[in-house]
Protein backbone atom coordinates (compact mmCIF):
# COMPACT_ATOMS: atom_id res chain seq x y z
CA UNK A 1 0.00 0.00 0.00
CA UNK A 2 2.60 2.54 -1.08
CA UNK A 3 1.74 6.12 -2.00
CA UNK A 4 4.57 6.78 -4.41
CA UNK A 5 4.97 4.35 -7.28
CA UNK A 6 7.26 6.04 -9.71
CA UNK A 7 6.63 8.10 -12.82
CA UNK A 8 3.13 9.11 -13.84
CA UNK A 9 1.97 7.81 -17.22
CA UNK A 10 1.15 10.17 -20.05
CA UNK A 11 -2.68 10.50 -19.94
CA UNK A 12 -2.83 11.05 -23.69
CA UNK A 13 -0.79 7.96 -24.36
CA UNK A 14 1.57 10.03 -26.52
CA UNK A 15 4.58 7.92 -25.65
CA UNK A 16 6.30 10.72 -23.73
CA UNK A 17 8.86 10.15 -21.05
CA UNK A 18 6.23 9.93 -18.31
CA UNK A 19 4.34 6.86 -19.50
CA UNK A 20 5.81 5.01 -22.46
CA UNK A 21 3.18 3.81 -24.90
CA UNK A 22 0.22 4.72 -22.70
CA UNK A 23 -0.90 1.05 -22.56
CA UNK A 24 -3.05 0.12 -19.56
CA UNK A 25 -1.27 -1.67 -16.72
CA UNK A 26 -1.82 -5.41 -16.13
CA UNK A 27 -5.15 -6.29 -14.56
CA UNK A 28 -6.87 -3.07 -15.63
CA UNK A 29 -9.18 -2.94 -18.62
CA UNK A 30 -8.20 -0.76 -21.57
CA UNK A 31 -11.67 0.86 -21.45
CA UNK A 32 -11.29 4.12 -19.49
CA UNK A 33 -9.11 2.51 -16.83
CA UNK A 34 -11.43 -0.47 -16.43
CA UNK A 35 -14.17 1.61 -14.86
CA UNK A 36 -17.87 0.86 -14.51
CA UNK A 37 -20.07 0.81 -17.62
CA UNK A 38 -23.84 0.69 -17.10
CA UNK A 39 -24.19 -1.12 -20.44
CA UNK A 40 -22.45 -4.10 -18.85
CA UNK A 41 -23.54 -3.62 -15.25
CA UNK A 42 -22.62 -6.95 -13.70
CA UNK A 43 -19.20 -7.73 -15.16
CA UNK A 44 -17.99 -4.13 -15.25
CA UNK A 45 -19.10 -3.64 -11.64
CA UNK A 46 -17.13 -6.68 -10.52
CA UNK A 47 -14.08 -5.56 -12.52
CA UNK A 48 -14.28 -2.02 -11.18
CA UNK A 49 -14.53 -3.15 -7.57
CA UNK A 50 -11.50 -5.39 -8.07
CA UNK A 51 -9.48 -2.69 -9.84
CA UNK A 52 -10.25 0.07 -7.34
CA UNK A 53 -9.58 -2.10 -4.28
CA UNK A 54 -6.51 -4.00 -5.48
CA UNK A 55 -4.87 -1.54 -7.90
CA UNK A 56 -6.06 1.98 -7.00
CA UNK A 57 -3.02 3.80 -8.40
CA UNK A 58 -3.35 2.18 -11.81
CA UNK A 59 -7.13 2.56 -11.79
CA UNK A 60 -7.15 6.29 -11.07
CA UNK A 61 -4.33 6.88 -13.53
CA UNK A 62 -6.41 5.06 -16.11
CA UNK A 63 -9.38 7.45 -15.73
CA UNK A 64 -7.39 10.67 -16.05
CA UNK A 65 -9.08 13.00 -18.53
CA UNK A 66 -12.48 11.28 -18.35
CA UNK A 67 -15.42 13.58 -17.56
CA UNK A 68 -18.37 11.18 -17.45
CA UNK A 69 -20.43 11.51 -14.26
CA UNK A 70 -23.21 9.02 -15.00
CA UNK A 71 -21.25 5.78 -14.76
CA UNK A 72 -19.40 6.71 -11.54
CA UNK A 73 -22.67 7.90 -9.99
CA UNK A 74 -24.46 4.65 -10.86
CA UNK A 75 -21.51 2.67 -9.52
CA UNK A 76 -21.64 4.50 -6.19
CA UNK A 77 -25.43 4.13 -5.96
CA UNK A 78 -25.12 0.38 -6.49
CA UNK A 79 -22.50 0.18 -3.73
CA UNK A 80 -24.71 2.04 -1.25
CA UNK A 81 -27.81 0.08 -2.30
CA UNK A 82 -26.03 -3.24 -1.80
CA UNK A 83 -24.91 -2.08 1.65
CA UNK A 84 -28.48 -0.99 2.48
CA UNK A 85 -29.87 -4.37 1.39
CA UNK A 86 -27.34 -6.50 3.26
CA UNK A 87 -27.30 -4.33 6.38
CA UNK A 88 -31.08 -4.10 6.35
CA UNK A 89 -31.49 -7.86 6.07
CA UNK A 90 -29.26 -8.41 9.10
CA UNK A 91 -31.28 -5.88 11.08
CA UNK A 92 -34.53 -7.40 9.80
CA UNK A 93 -33.68 -10.81 11.23
CA UNK A 94 -32.33 -9.29 14.45
CA UNK A 95 -28.63 -10.07 13.96
CA UNK A 96 -27.53 -6.42 14.08
CA UNK A 97 -30.22 -4.44 15.85
CA UNK A 98 -33.93 -4.40 15.14
CA UNK A 99 -35.69 -3.08 12.05
CA UNK A 100 -39.21 -3.48 10.75
CA UNK A 101 -40.04 -4.46 7.19
CA UNK A 102 -41.36 -0.98 6.46
CA UNK A 103 -38.11 0.60 7.61
CA UNK A 104 -36.20 -1.88 5.50
CA UNK A 105 -38.13 -0.91 2.36
CA UNK A 106 -37.73 2.78 3.18
CA UNK A 107 -33.97 2.36 3.49
CA UNK A 108 -33.83 0.75 0.04
CA UNK A 109 -35.68 3.70 -1.49
CA UNK A 110 -33.77 6.39 0.40
CA UNK A 111 -30.27 4.91 -0.04
CA UNK A 112 -29.82 5.96 -3.69
CA UNK A 113 -31.36 9.39 -3.01
CA UNK A 114 -29.10 10.13 -0.05
CA UNK A 115 -26.13 8.64 -1.90
CA UNK A 116 -26.64 10.98 -4.85
CA UNK A 117 -27.13 14.07 -2.70
CA UNK A 118 -24.21 13.16 -0.46
CA UNK A 119 -21.88 12.50 -3.38
CA UNK A 120 -22.51 15.85 -5.02
CA UNK A 121 -22.24 17.78 -1.75
CA UNK A 122 -19.16 15.86 -0.65
CA UNK A 123 -17.48 16.21 -4.04
CA UNK A 124 -18.30 19.92 -4.04
CA UNK A 125 -16.62 20.44 -0.67
CA UNK A 126 -13.68 18.29 -1.71
CA UNK A 127 -13.24 20.18 -4.97
CA UNK A 128 -13.31 23.52 -3.16
CA UNK A 129 -10.34 22.26 -1.16
CA UNK A 130 -8.71 21.00 -4.37
CA UNK A 131 -8.92 24.50 -5.84
CA UNK A 132 -7.56 26.07 -2.66
CA UNK A 133 -4.73 23.59 -2.02
CA UNK A 134 -3.88 22.06 -5.40
CA UNK A 135 -4.57 25.22 -7.37
CA UNK A 136 -6.36 26.12 -10.57
CA UNK A 137 -4.46 23.57 -12.65
CA UNK A 138 -6.61 20.63 -11.66
CA UNK A 139 -8.85 18.16 -13.50
CA UNK A 140 -12.03 20.03 -12.60
CA UNK A 141 -15.11 19.06 -10.60
CA UNK A 142 -15.70 16.00 -12.78
CA UNK A 143 -12.36 14.57 -11.70
CA UNK A 144 -13.09 15.12 -8.02
CA UNK A 145 -16.59 13.69 -8.32
CA UNK A 146 -15.29 10.57 -10.03
CA UNK A 147 -12.71 10.05 -7.27
CA UNK A 148 -15.42 10.40 -4.61
CA UNK A 149 -17.76 8.03 -6.44
CA UNK A 150 -15.24 5.26 -6.97
CA UNK A 151 -13.80 5.63 -3.47
CA UNK A 152 -17.26 4.79 -2.13
CA UNK A 153 -16.56 1.16 -3.07
CA UNK A 154 -15.75 0.62 0.62
CA UNK A 155 -19.42 1.18 1.46
CA UNK A 156 -20.02 -2.37 0.21
CA UNK A 157 -18.77 -3.65 3.57
CA UNK A 158 -19.76 -0.68 5.72
CA UNK A 159 -22.56 -2.72 7.31
CA UNK A 160 -20.12 -5.25 8.80
CA UNK A 161 -19.09 -4.41 12.39
CA UNK A 162 -15.40 -3.47 12.81
CA UNK A 163 -14.65 -4.30 9.17
CA UNK A 164 -16.78 -1.33 8.18
CA UNK A 165 -14.57 1.05 10.18
CA UNK A 166 -11.42 -0.47 8.69
CA UNK A 167 -12.93 -0.11 5.23
CA UNK A 168 -13.67 3.56 5.95
CA UNK A 169 -9.98 4.13 6.61
CA UNK A 170 -9.12 2.39 3.37
CA UNK A 171 -11.67 4.61 1.66
CA UNK A 172 -9.70 7.64 2.85
CA UNK A 173 -6.56 6.08 1.37
CA UNK A 174 -8.37 5.50 -1.94
CA UNK A 175 -9.54 9.12 -2.00
CA UNK A 176 -6.01 10.39 -1.35
CA UNK A 177 -4.62 8.24 -4.16
CA UNK A 178 -7.45 9.32 -6.45
CA UNK A 179 -7.00 13.04 -5.81
CA UNK A 180 -3.25 12.74 -6.26
CA UNK A 181 -3.46 10.86 -9.55
CA UNK A 182 -6.45 12.57 -11.15
CA UNK A 183 -5.38 16.11 -10.23
CA UNK A 184 -1.66 15.44 -10.80
CA UNK A 185 -0.55 16.70 -7.41
CA UNK A 186 1.62 15.51 -4.53
CA UNK A 187 0.65 12.98 -1.89
CA UNK A 188 0.92 15.64 0.80
CA UNK A 189 -1.51 18.03 -0.86
CA UNK A 190 -3.90 15.21 -1.69
CA UNK A 191 -3.83 14.03 1.92
CA UNK A 192 -4.63 17.54 3.17
CA UNK A 193 -7.56 17.81 0.76
CA UNK A 194 -9.05 14.51 1.89
CA UNK A 195 -8.21 14.61 5.60
CA UNK A 196 -9.64 18.07 6.36
CA UNK A 197 -13.27 16.97 5.75
CA UNK A 198 -12.59 13.62 7.46
CA UNK A 199 -11.24 15.34 10.59
CA UNK A 200 -14.17 17.77 10.63
CA UNK A 201 -16.66 14.89 10.43
CA UNK A 202 -14.89 13.01 13.23
CA UNK A 203 -14.90 16.12 15.44
CA UNK A 204 -18.61 16.67 14.77
CA UNK A 205 -19.35 13.07 15.74
CA UNK A 206 -17.34 13.44 18.95
CA UNK A 207 -19.15 16.69 19.80
CA UNK A 208 -22.55 15.08 19.19
CA UNK A 209 -21.62 12.04 21.29
CA UNK A 210 -20.39 14.30 24.08
CA UNK A 211 -23.57 16.39 24.01
CA UNK A 212 -25.79 13.31 24.03
CA UNK A 213 -23.76 11.79 26.88
CA UNK A 214 -23.97 15.00 28.88
CA UNK A 215 -27.72 15.23 28.31
CA UNK A 216 -28.22 11.64 29.47
CA UNK A 217 -26.00 12.19 32.51
CA UNK A 218 -27.76 15.34 33.68
CA UNK A 219 -31.12 13.76 32.90
CA UNK A 220 -30.24 10.82 35.13
CA UNK A 221 -29.14 13.16 37.91
CA UNK A 222 -32.54 14.82 37.93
Amino acid sequence: MEFETGGRPDPAGSGGSGGGTGAPPPGVSSSAGGEFDYRDPVQSFINTVRNVVTAPVEFFRGIIGQNDLVNPLIFAIICYEVAAILGGLLALVGISGQQGFGSFLASLVLAPIFATIGLFIGAGILHLLVMLIVGSRNAGFAGTFRVSAYSSVTSLVSWIPVIGWIASLYGIYLAIVGVREVHNTSTGKAAIVVLIPAVVVILLILVIVALVGAALFFGAQQ
